[in-house]
């Protein structure tokens, strides 16, 4: 690699919380990450798929979004877990990231 341009190389401490639950239909283990990067918008990751995404509570209105994001094979599940979702995901103000 003869030339590249950083973007950014950012060292944070962060909180990052565990969490699981289940339903009678499906298994959930997420690990979130609360970072002042991106927008402020928490990093979701499934630690059963290894999936991965920035969410904030108005995400969480998309059932089909979470649906692909999370492999999710039906619509009754990406209720449930927007439903668990939304108590856990602070509100976050959009902060603006590039100035």
């Amino acid at each position: 690699m003869d030339f590249f341009e950083k973007l950014y190389d950012e060292h944070e401490n962060v909180k990052v919380r565990f969490t699981g639950f289940a339903t009678e239909n499906a298994r959930y283990d997420f690990g979130i990450v609360y970072s002042s990067l991106f927008f402020g918008k928490p990093l979701v990751v499934c630690m059963q798929t290894g999936q991965s995404v920035l969410l904030d509570p108005n995400d969480l209105n998309d059932l089909n979004y979470l649906q692909q994001v999370f492999r999710i094979n039906g619509q009754g599940q990406a209720e449930d877990l927007a439903e668990f979702l939304t108590e856990i995901l602070p509100a976050v103000p959009f902060q603006p990231q590039y100035e």
